[in-house]
């Protein structure tokens, strides 16, 4: 009985799969996709007259259709074989000969009988396994990253080490598809219906890669804080998301290999939240402070803490309080450090005429007497 249903299954495939299909990207899918099954039209949606080829065949003459966006990875029998990045219509032809069909030329007698036998040999299944894998080309977003507790690196700037709670997200790529499969991808993933998903919190490649960007936040802020080129302040990072997004790269890279080892780039990121610790703060606050009292404006918001500190002194302290206002401005070379006095002025010689019209006008207004205005007069006039 079980030669004779091998021998029935292996006609019925071989007839199953001469037919030629349509393949493209299947319904559904989240945006955050990375890797995932061609599907045949005709099993998908119930279109098509296909519904009894073999999941493992691709027969001669069918059409896969890349969209924008993604690659397209050929395998046969687990090893990759081609691999698309132009979005376009392509036919699939194969030379074994369970890809063989009357529809696609391949002829009557070669294409029945050989495939039967070959598939009887199995019983009744073909002896091959092919696939067609999309693979996402775009930037896979919702990549998210934080830390239960603070993390430490060297800053540059502050000339200490600093530490901070943080939480955020970052985009991915993959920039070498096949060596993300070869190197990264379960084999779990590799078949119909599988879709591998960065996001996907069962997915325990995607957790592994979730604990090495945790694992890479202290290098990653050191290495941005301590670049001369983006001005050492780590109070940029969330302004920064180019920049930072290319430390992070680089910080994974150096300890993770995932450019050269997995196909993997970060290529932004988005830092929601920075909670530095207590003497960071402190440190940021300090720093803010000697910012506001350098340069002109500096100058100015010195000489009014200067000027405040004498009126409280004055209110508080006497004579002593003064004494130390004196102190603290000689600190910082004083007072007169800070202005240097303007010379007033001289006055500008005044007009006799103009001098004589306003004693003139003082005369008639009883405002002085006739003895007065003879004497300004002779004054005016040099007499």
């Amino acid at each position: 009985m079980g030669l004779v249903q091998a021998v029935v299954g292996a006609v019925g495939g071989v007839l199953g799969d001469q037919w030629k299909d349509f393949y493209t990207v299947p319904q559904g899918l989240p945006a955050t996709a990375a890797l995932f099954a061609a599907v045949p039209q005709g099993t998908n949606a119930g279109r098509g007259s296909n519904t009894s080829g073999s999941t493992n065949i691709i027969t001669n003459g069918s059409k896969i259709v890349v969209p924008e966006g993604y690659g397209l990875l050929l395998m046969q029998d687990g090893a990759i074989t081609a691999f698309v990045a132009e979005p376009g219509g392509y036919e699939w032809r194969s030379d074994d000969i369970n890809s063989k069909s009357i529809f696609a030329g391949d002829g009557i007698v070669s294409t029945f009988i050989t495939q039967s036998w070959e598939r009887f040999k199995f019983g009744g299944q073909p002896g091959s396994q092919q696939a067609a894998f999309f693979v996402s080309l775009k930037e896979l977003p919702d990549n998210r990253f934080g830390t239960q507790s603070e993390i430490y690196w060297d800053d540059g700037f502050l000339n200490t080490q600093v530490g901070a709670i943080t939480r955020g997200s970052y985009t991915l790529k993959i920039v070498d598809p096949i060596l993300f499969v070869k190197n990264f991808v379960p084999a779990a993933y590799l078949q119909p219906g599988k879709v591998f998903d960065f996001t996907d919190l069962d997915n325990a490649a995607a957790s592994q890669l979730f604990n090495e960007v945790v694992g890479s936040l202290a290098p990653a802020f050191s290495l941005y804080t301590n670049d001369p080129s983006k001005g050492n302040r780590i109070t940029k990072l969330q302004q920064d998301s180019l920049g930072f997004a290319q430390s992070l790269s680089a910080a994974v890279e150096q300890g993770y290999q995932w450019s050269s080892s997995r196909g993997l780039a970060i290529v932004k990121t988005a830092i929601v939240s920075i909670e530095y610790d207590a003497n960071t703060r402190e440190l940021l606050k300090t720093v803010q402070r000697a910012d506001a009292l350098s340069g002109a404006r500096g100058n100015s918001n010195l000489q009014a803490s200067v000027a405040q500190g004498i009126q409280s002194s004055g209110e508080t302290g006497g004579a002593a309080g003064l004494v130390g206002v004196g102190m603290a401005s000689g600190m910082v070379g004083g007072v007169g450090a800070l202005q240097q006095p303007v010379a007033p002025a001289a006055p500008a010689a005044e007009d006799p005429v103009a001098k004589l019209q306003k004693a003139k006008q003082m005369l008639d207004l009883g405002l002085i007497t006739q003895a007065d205005y003879d004497a300004l007069k002779a004054k005016a006039l040099g007499l």
